[in-house]
């Protein structure tokens, strides 16, 4: 990418979409475009189509979806297959239509079957049934990546899907409705410590162990993945990169460890009727390794990141 293409970041207000604009700026980028939901709608092909012909993107960072954690997706499955689904249908398909020079497309490491080897590599992709409580996310997602890949083998775009792991970051949804783990139990202990409240209650086991990325080393990997010529053996067939530490942590550590980081001095319950999902989510990230990028910052270093986030909230 040249300091001065236009650069277009879908979701540019969300966790991701902000990160990435934030690093692309610090790194002299001068040509972005951020439309607003005013100005470009998503949802809506038509405006989709109209935005891209005014525009002509010459680079597409595919950040917009709609995301939450086990309870939004238990809770409203039809909108997280819909709107992901027609999101990145309009995207990726004006992009060709706008021969835009590559694109980027998130995914998520949800993808995966839920009783995937550890830790996961790329090829373990529809090798097995997926987590029942996050599927219609996931199963949009792998369209999205299959579409990727359909749109390359056909009109030789380059459009290449990455898979980051679960994120966190400033940005965060901390609405306890909603959120992903990390940020709700930030919320949980914060808010548990300014009551003075005696106990925190976690759900499910504790049991559980998740691999975290904050989301500024996500928007790092993005960029190195759409600067670097050397990448283009990926488009020659299934290009797809998972993005995250290559280490995890169980749910009851990672309790602790936010404890400790919020200094809050009660206890931690766990409550066993609620679900745990995947037992195990970590990421073989050996691929992106081998092309000399890795994660710098330390999951301690990132929750005190985000403190002043929460704080908003109070």
């Amino acid at each position: 990418m040249e300091k001065d293409d236009k650069i277009f970041i879908a979701g540019p207000r969300g966790l991701v979409g902000s990160a990435i604009v934030r690093n692309l700026t610090q790194k002299g980028y001068t040509n972005l475009l951020t439309p607003s939901h005013a100005e470009l709608e998503l949802l809506d092909i038509h405006s989709v189509a109209a935005w891209f012909e005014k525009n002509k993107p010459d680079y597409v960072f595919l950040a917009s979806a709609k995301v939450g954690g086990i309870l939004a997706n238990s809770t409203y499955p039809a909108d997280f297959i819909f709107q992901n689904l027609v999101i990145q249908t309009n995207i990726i398909h004006q992009s060709h239509i706008h021969k835009v020079k590559k694109l980027l497309f998130l995914g998520s490491s949800c993808i995966y079957p839920k009783n995937c080897p550890q830790p996961m590599k790329e090829e373990y992709l529809m090798t097995g049934p997926l987590e029942p409580t996050n599927s219609p996310y996931a199963v949009a997602k792998i369209a999205g990546i299959e579409m990727c890949w359909s749109y390359n083998r056909q009109y030789r775009t380059k459009f290449i899907p990455v898979m980051p792991t679960n994120l966190y970051g400033p940005n965060d949804n901390f609405d306890l409705e909603t959120s992903h783990v990390m940020p709700a139990l930030i919320r949980k202990f914060y808010e548990a410590k300014i009551n003075n409240k005696k106990t925190v209650t976690v759900w499910g086991t504790g049991t559980p162990r998740r691999e975290f990325l904050h989301v500024d080393d996500l928007a790092d990997a993005c960029v190195f993945v759409m600067e670097n010529a050397f990448l283009e053996e990926y488009y020659k067939n299934k290009p797809l990169l998972n993005i995250g530490t290559g280490k995890d942590i169980s749910i009851k550590a990672l309790a602790g460890l936010i404890r400790s980081i919020i200094g809050f001095k009660g206890d931690i319950l766990f409550d066993k009727s609620k679900p745990d999902g995947t037992p195990i989510k970590l990421l073989d990230v050996s691929k992106i390794n081998q092309l000399n990028w890795f994660a710098t910052t330390s999951l301690e270093d990132g929750i005190k990141d985000i403190l002043p986030a929460v704080e908003k909230y109070f």
